[in-house]
């Protein structure tokens, strides 16, 4: 199984190479969807969005939104909007959120499928917004969802689940009309990172290896993915071994033969749908100098290594809370 953007379904992983039930009458969904926390302004509409597929143009504020992309819907819930229909990625269940979004809907969103989204269960939703900025971003999933409401993906110049935060939350934000609140959270983000990487200095420069344990084997990621730019953000310098050899993919294989490839200044790595154990015990795993000497971090639990994973404001913060005291004691 490829390694997907958060911790995906085997097709999807495949696919992407390492998203309410009805939410009561019509008045009640519109309610919920265009939130009451947010300070939007209808004033802000008609707003134009750039993205990778040309401008789009929403006319008004959307009140019924469905979002599909990696991260779309805590990003919009983040910015005081609770959409009717999302995606849920990383199969939590019940509102489709991380424990870091926990209790911002008032009513849960219908949770539509992720990789092969039914575009009937979309369409019957009757969005007038559709979010799809962190996927595939295949023209041919753009076309059909465009043909239900307008529909604002990935920005130019990005792979498939590449878009970043700061991207996400911009282009959700001008989406929503709630640019101003979009920067704020994005400003609160910078300083968490800042004042994380000013507590420990002492990862500045160091060289680390993120990597994943599937049923495929390893796997190792590479710079624009979500959490590679996580622990760059804080001084760290992806191991140039693996970025070399980087593809047009967020990560490469790594061989049994090339395991010592994960050995670095610091490792990091976490179980996609395998028990950790199944790789920690393995021979190869335990030769690794970064293993020998303390200097690696597993993510075994499942909220962390989602939240390092999903790679959007929210999960970001909770991420910083909780893993980077796990790898300044690594490191000491």
């Amino acid at each position: 199984m490829s390694p997907r953007p958060l911790l995906r379904g085997a097709a999807l992983l495949a696919a992407a190479a390492l998203v309410v039930t009805g939410c009561g009458s019509d008045d009640d969904t519109t309610s919920n969807a265009g939130g009451d926390g947010g300070g939007s302004s209808s004033g802000a509409f008609p707003v134009t969005v750039s993205t990778a597929f040309g401008d789009v143009v929403i006319e008004e504020e959307p009140t019924r939104v469905v979002a599909l992309g990696w991260g779309d819907a805590e990003t919009a819930l983040a910015l005081g909007v609770q959409p009717v229909g999302a995606s849920d990625w990383l199969a939590f269940g019940g509102e489709g959120v991380g424990p870091w979004s926990e209790g911002l809907y008032d009513e849960a969103p219908e949770l539509i499928d992720t990789s092969e989204p039914s575009f009937e269960a979309i369409a019957a939703l009757e969005p007038d917004l559709i979010l799809d900025t962190k996927s595939d971003g295949t023209q041919e999933r753009y076309d059909l969802l465009s043909q239900i409401a307008p529909t604002v993906g990935a920005p130019e110049g990005v792979g498939a689940f590449q878009t970043t935060y700061e991207q996400q939350l911009e282009l959700v934000g001008q989406a929503l009309g709630r640019t101003d609140e979009a920067d704020e959270l994005a400003a609160e983000v910078t300083e968490a990172f800042e004042a994380a990487a000013a507590e420990h200095p002492e990862f500045e420069g160091t060289e680390v290896a993120v990597a994943a344990f599937t049923a495929e084997g390893y796997t190792a990621y590479v710079q624009g993915d979500t959490r590679v730019d996580f622990m760059e953000e804080l001084g760290f310098v992806n191991k140039p071994a693996i970025q070399d050899q980087a593809t047009d993919s967020f990560y490469i294989p790594v061989s049994e033969e090339q395991v010592s490839l994960l050995d670095s200044e610091l490792t990091v790595a976490f179980p996609i749908y395998v028990d950790a154990a199944e790789y920690t015990s393995d021979p190869l795993w335990q030769a690794l100098p970064s293993v020998q000497d303390g200097r690696v971090v597993v993510l075994e639990d499942e909220a962390l290594a989602n939240a390092f994973s999903i790679g959007t404001a929210p999960s970001i913060r909770y991420a910083l809370e909780n893993a980077v005291p796990l790898f300044a004691d690594a490191l000491t």
